[in-house]
């Protein structure tokens, strides 16, 4: 029986690997390392706000899914901690940090990747301008512009809920003040209380041209249910630019949220503190597109 305490899924075998803590540049981090010979690495990239290297939501620990069940096929990864306090832009929330892992992997792995969750997909291709990387693995990347995507999702939420109503409206407010953004818009003004440094380092950035500049291969995948990064408003953009190119794969998880939990009907906040595990076929797949790509 499961308890509210992250436990391995089922997919992993701890016997099959060795994790321990690493030093990412200035913060903390985890290396999973195979005990069978290692043949690529992969930086797992968390999403936006203040997750640790696993993740962590309520009860479960999504990027240790993965890492963990990489580590079962041969593949190394290193994940971190978010720094603390809020960094000036997303740049330097991420990029440093990645740059940092995928150095440390180059001494495990002749081949190392990005896999990024949510804006972790988003600052992806940053990561491979900053350093050289063998592609990326975008998991729910949103790329609609995250202030359309703030209204989008908080009308979502309002729907499902009424309490809602009142953020609905408070985001509404807080991106309309993003059309007068100067240095000096107070963060309180702005959406989620990040400031405008942070603010007008995303209203200049496109992931998707970011990407296509890149030439690299990539494996882009969604869940059916995810309410926040959707089918229709973020993977349509995704597809637009790069369906067609042989070197980009598409995998949509009808079945799955934002996190890569499986379920059934409309998909809520609450879906994340339920404990569960990461999709044995995102994991899966993911594994297999590392080591043949």
């Amino acid at each position: 029986m499961r308890t509210d305490a992250w436990t391995p899924p089922p997919y992993a075998t701890p016997d099959a690997l060795d994790e321990r803590d690493v030093a990412v540049g200035s913060v903390g981090g985890a290396l999973a390392l195979p005990r069978a010979e290692v043949r690529v690495g992969a930086v797992l990239l968390s999403g936006g706000g203040p997750f640790d290297r696993d993740g962590t939501a309520g009860p479960n620990k999504p990027l240790k899914d993965l890492a963990w069940g990489l580590a079962g096929q041969g593949i190394a990864s290193v994940r971190f901690d978010k720094p603390s306090g809020q960094a000036a832009t997303m740049t330097d929330e991420y990029v440093p940090f990645a740059v940092e892992a995928v150095r440390r992997l180059r001494d495990v792995a002749e081949r190392v990747f990005v896999v990024g969750h949510s804006m972790g997909g988003k600052v992806a291709p940053r990561v491979a301008e900053a350093v050289a990387v063998d592609g990326l693995a975008l998991l729910a990347a949103d790329a609609e512009p995250m202030h359309r995507a703030a209204v989008r999702v908080s009308r979502h939420l309002a729907s499902l809920d009424p309490a809602y109503a009142e953020f609905a409206t408070l985001i509404e407010r807080q991106v309309a003040a993003l059309d007068g953004l100067t240095p000096d818009t107070p963060s309180a003004d702005l959406p989620f209380g990040l400031p405008s440094s942070y603010w007008a380092d995303l209203l200049g950035y496109d992931p998707v041209a970011a990407a296509g500049a890149l030439g690299l291969p990539m494996f882009v995948a969604q869940g059916g249910r995810d309410y926040q990064v959707t089918v229709a408003d973020d993977l349509s953009r995704w597809r637009a630019a790069f369906e067609g190119r042989p070197d980009v794969t598409f995998r949509v998880y009808e079945a799955d949220d934002h996190m890569f939990f499986p379920g059934s009907g409309p998909s809520g906040p609450a879906d994340y503190l339920r404990p569960q595990h990461v999709d044995p076929d995102v994991v899966g797949d993911v594994a297999a597109w590392l080591l043949t790509v």
